[in-house]
Order: C-alpha cells, then sequence, then structure tokens
C-alpha cells in the first residue's frame, strides 16, 4: 500500500530522520574530541577533525531535510548520506578512522553501514515525499 504524500512524516521516516539528526550531533561530537563515548576514536589530525565535523554535519543536515517531507530534500538527504558512506569509506583508507580494534572496526562498520541502510530506506519511501 503505498503511502500519500503529506507534511507530516510517517512513523518509519520520523525515527530514520530523529536517529539522523542524533547521529549527526554525535558525529560531530566526535570529529571534535576524537573520542567516541570513551570506547571509539579517531585520528587527532586537523583533517580528522575537519571531515569528521562535515560528516556529521552531512548527518544532520539530512535529517532535518527528510523531516521537511518535500522530493527534493530527501532526495539532497539521500546525497548527504551517501558523501557520509563515501567519506567514512575516505577516512579508513587515509587512516584517519583506525582499524586497529575489533571494537573500532566494529564501530566503522555499523555506523557506515547504518548510514547505507538510512540512504537506501529513504530511496524506497520516495513516494512519501511531496513534489
Amino acid at each position: 500500500m503505498s503511502a500519500s504524500p503529506t507534511t507530516r512524516p510517517p512513523l518509519g521516516l520520523l525515527i530514520v530522520a530523529i536517529l539522523m539528526i542524533l547521529f549527526g550531533l554525535a558525529e560531530v561530537g566526535t570529529g571534535f574530541t576524537h573520542n567516541f563515548i570513551g570506547q571509539v576514536s579517531t585520528s587527532a589530525a586537523g583533517l580528522s577533525t575537519l571531515l569528521g565535523v562535515a560528516l556529521g554535519l552531512f548527518y544532520f543536515f539530512g535529517g532535518l531535510l527528510v523531516l521537511s517531507m518535500r522530493r527534493w530534500a530527501a532526495i539532497t538527504a539521500i546525497v548527504l548520506l551517501c558523501g557520509d558512506v563515501i567519506g567514512r569509506v575516505g577516512m579508513v583508507l587515509a587512516g584517519l578512522y583506525p582499524v586497529d580494534t575489533f571494537k573500532q572496526t566494529f564501530a566503522i562498520v555499523v555506523g557506515t553501514l547504518l548510514a547505507a541502510f538510512f540512504a537506501v530506506y529513504i530511496t524506497l519511501r520516495l513516494k512519501a515525499f511531496i513534489r
């Protein structure tokens, strides 16, 4: 059954948008502190700070865009999420996200998969957004 376009997000999109906003804020915080809940860290290099904060802002603004329930905003959010995924992979390849422990690697893989899942979910729900 297809949802009719509305200005109020369906529950699934609302949950995804809120999680994106929260995860974005957490990623911005991690970018500045290089530490996520004392368990996972990033490189202390200046480039790591810049990229980590930028990726967190991609996530954060993507979530806000989803809440608007506009199709152009959803497509922009998908692009931002893809940028987050590509940026995370790039940070790993550049050594800015250390993958020297299972905990580090697990956190990076799960975080990246979540961003990818959100992009796919929003793509599959594009009909719920207003043109």
